[in-house]
């Protein structure tokens, strides 16, 4: 059994153990805050209840997977891993420390995974000793129910990660779509742009959210409408990342619209605090 080390326990790290787990991984979710890394580890059980109660997986399985996960605030209880995942905030410098520490920790072929979609990973890889070992794998959200992935090399990205990775990505029933280690990459480049225009589509009284999720739904073929997926994502995420892309493109396009700087500060980050563009009862996904 792979032993999958994911570290950040928020949605992007707790949606991706969640998959590992369910493919049959050992999985050890890691934050430094006791509280989030507790937090992160119910998200997980409870995606997989509520899979189970939607008749996805058995009540048998949904166990299993949930077995599977573990929690710990100590880098330390990460040395058996064979596949790091990095899923903490955006920051270079924390990513770099991260990665240089973990160079004392874990063997010198365990693969590094970064789930940036908006820093460079050579950048990322060269807080390692090994940059060669270092590989972008952006998991679209929610990582539970969306099958991309996007696969971007560093500078020094050895090709026996590059191809062990997409092996371990397809192992969990992903999609792996190839990618330049650019700002965005392929999906952020052209969703955030598009999810900033549909908000500022509501702010000017084009429609109302109902309105527009219905008609990007129902004439785009999308399966979520936008301000949905917003609130999945969380609003708080959405401003980073956009910010960081327009910090590095200068395209207008990408800076988030006044509603959502309102939004993060009124703490209407979307589902995960019960209320976004829509409000939550149960502020679990959807099941797997």
């Amino acid at each position: 059994m792979t032993t999958v080390a994911v570290l950040g326990a928020g949605t992007m790290g707790s949606g991706i153990a969640t998959v590992t787990a369910r493919a049959g991984h050992r999985t050890v979710l890691h934050d430094v805050d006791e509280a989030n890394m507790e937090r992160g580890l119910d998200n997980v059980r409870g995606f997989l209840a509520r899979g189970a109660e939607l008749g996805k997986l058995t009540d048998e399985q949904a166990r299993a997977a949930a077995d599977r996960v573990e929690g710990t605030t100590s880098l330390r209880d990460l040395a058996r891993a064979d596949v790091v995942i990095e899923a903490i905030y955006e920051d270079l410098a924390a990513k770099q420390a991260l990665f240089a520490e973990l160079d004392g920790v874990v063997g010198d072929r365990t693969l590094f995974h970064t789930n940036t979609s908006t820093l460079s990973v050579t950048a990322i890889a060269a807080g390692s000793r090994h940059p060669e070992r270092v590989v972008g794998t952006h998991y679209c959200n929610p990582a539970p129910l969306m099958k991309l992935v996007e696969v971007a090399d560093g500078r020094y990205t050895g090709g026996w990660a590059h191809e062990a990775t997409r092996g371990f990505l397809e192992g969990l029933g992903k999609t792996t779509v190839v990618t330049k280690d650019r700002p965005g990459f392929i999906v952020n480049r052209f969703l955030i742009p598009w999810e900033n225009r549909c908000i500022d589509a509501l702010e000017s009284g084009l429609g109302s959210k109902e309105s527009i999720d219905t008609a990007v739904t129902g004439a785009l073929g999308h399966p979520m409408g936008p301000f949905r997926l917003l609130d999945v994502v969380g609003l708080d995420i959405h401003q980073q990342v956009a910010t960081r892309l327009y910090e590095q493109l200068r395209d207008p396009r990408f800076f988030p619209p006044p509603m959502v700087a309102r939004m993060v500060a009124a703490g209407d980050l979307g589902r995960k605090t019960g209320r976004g563009f829509y409000t939550y009862d149960d502020n679990r996904l959807f099941g797997a």
